[in-house]
């Protein structure tokens, strides 16, 4: 079913109309938002499991930053109890711009699941097209999946100094260090460019489209072949860059632990402004 990173609404429909398997996945998230349980329990796509991102996509907070990548087994634990199954397609969707969907999707994909798309739009769109939602809890049938990691590529802290073409995916602001609402160092890391994760998408909340993507980041470095990593605040917004990066045919490596981990060893170096 699933042959690009991305899922549009009318693919979707046509093929849970035509009564075909797939597992949906609702990571609802923002960050001071809303209750995810409690706005997926108000509305949802029918039969849309609910993925937290705080406990099922991500450890605990500390030494790894904000929002480190979890430990397999609770991953594997998590998508089983949402019902994802072997050999059977994922769909990931939330109401962040895609953001906590990107996260669960390059998860996925890197524990080896590779049939697993973001509903491009989320679920603004699938509301927008007329389409039904439910309502209440929704307990699936649970899956079996297993999960292993380390198929998608990852750089940590060493190596980022290396990298070729080093993309933050933040905000313009909190990359020339003017604020910073969460970490307790504003800057970035030095070299890095800035490519925010929000101008990957159009005034009407879908992704860009793919020759559009690859010319974006054509004029950051990041093009078929290169060495590209992708960082944000704590690892959840980079998995949006790194994303759009896989439509625009440029495979790029996440920093997990992105600034949050960055900064804490002080011996890092800082950079502020362009």
């Amino acid at each position: 079913m699933l042959t690009s990173p991305l899922v549009d609404i009318a693919t979707l429909r046509t093929h849970l109309e035509a009564g075909l398997p797939v597992t949906l996945l609702d990571v609802r998230y923002r960050l001071g938002g809303p209750a995810g349980p409690d706005e997926h329990e108000a509305g949802h796509l029918p039969g849309a499991a609910y993925v937290d991102l705080d406990s099922a996509l991500a450890g605990a907070p500390g030494d790894g930053g904000r929002h480190p990548l979890p430990q397999t087994s609770v991953l594997q634990d998590a998508m089983r109890a949402a019902g994802v199954r072997s050999g059977v397609p994922v769909v990931v969707l939330d109401d962040w711009s895609g953001h906590a969907a990107a996260r669960c999707w390059w998860l996925l994909r890197h524990h080896g699941v590779d049939d697993v798309a973001v509903l491009d739009g989320g679920l603004a769109a699938w509301v927008a097209a007329g389409l039904p939602l439910e309502t209440g809890p929704v307990d699936p049938e649970p899956g079996d999946v297993t999960l292993t990691p380390g198929r998608m590529p990852v750089v940590e802290a060493s190596a980022v100094p290396g990298v070729d073409v080093l993309l933050d995916a933040r905000a313009p602001e909190r990359f020339r260090g003017e604020v910073e609402p969460v970490d307790p160092v504003a800057g970035h890391v030095p070299g890095a460019r800035n490519a925010p994760s929000t101008a990957n998408l159009g005034a009407d909340g879908l992704f860009l489209a793919p020759d559009v993507l690859a010319e974006r980041y054509a004029g950051l470095g990041a093009v078929p072949g290169a060495d590209v990593a992708v960082y944000c605040g704590s690892g959840v917004t980079a998995a949006l860059d790194v994303l759009a990066l896989e439509v625009a045919g440029v495979r790029a490596a996440l920093y997990p632990g992105s600034w949050s981990h960055w900064v804490t060893d002080p011996s890092r170096p800082v950079a502020t402004g362009e």
